[in-house]
């Protein structure tokens, strides 16, 4: 159990029996009447964020979640299978568990599944991915007065925007938290 009073940022909670995390948290204790937890917190099944003001003694259950990294392995078109890199045992995962993800993976790739109480909700692509851009338009010389941008394809369907330098066949290093362009490698 854990009570509102000893949230902090990142600390995991079961609400109504979703599993859910702090994200931002302050202590309120005002002139007049109780004191309050203000708490800003995520829903980690649907990704929803609330706020709510929490009576300091209400009690939690704690969420315990657990993270494995595992192996992509392959698609059949509407599962995606994982492999437990430690068991060697395959974990197939549903298209809304993935979609964010999974643009950022080729087979064989790492990645981090997250499980509560058993069964895996998120996947997180590693924090930077080196992928090969397989289609962009071709840069005009000339044309770098400013930080001007184009549409790139990698090899795995993900659209990035890069620089007018970038060309089809170059390797370019992608923040996939926000899907952006770092460096060609």
């Amino acid at each position: 159990m854990i009570y509102a009073s000893d949230f902090r940022k990142g600390k995991t909670f079961q609400k109504e029996g979703e599993p859910c995390v702090v994200v931002d948290f302050q202590h309120v204790k005002p002139g007049k009447g109780a004191a309050f937890v203000r708490t800003k917190y995520k829903n980690l099944k649907t990704g929803a964020i609330r706020e709510e003001a929490f009576n300091p003694n209400d009690k939690f259950e704690l969420a315990i979640i657990e993270t494995k990294e595992m192996q992509y392995l392959y698609s059949d078109g509407e599962l995606y299978f994982f492999m437990d890199n430690e068991t060697y045992e395959q974990v197939p995962l549903t298209k809304e568990i993935v979609e964010d993800s999974i643009i950022y993976l080729k087979e064989n790739d790492s990645a981090t599944v997250k499980f509560y109480q058993g069964s895996a909700f998120q996947l997180d692509a590693p924090n930077f991915v080196e992928l090969q851009v397989t289609e962009c338009e071709p840069g005009i010389k000339g044309d770098t007065a400013s930080n001007v941008t184009k549409a790139a394809t990698v090899e795995t369907g993900a659209i990035v925007q890069v620089p007018l330098f970038v060309n089809e066949g170059d390797v370019i290093r992608i923040d996939t938290r926000s899907g952006e362009y770092m460096s060609r490698v």
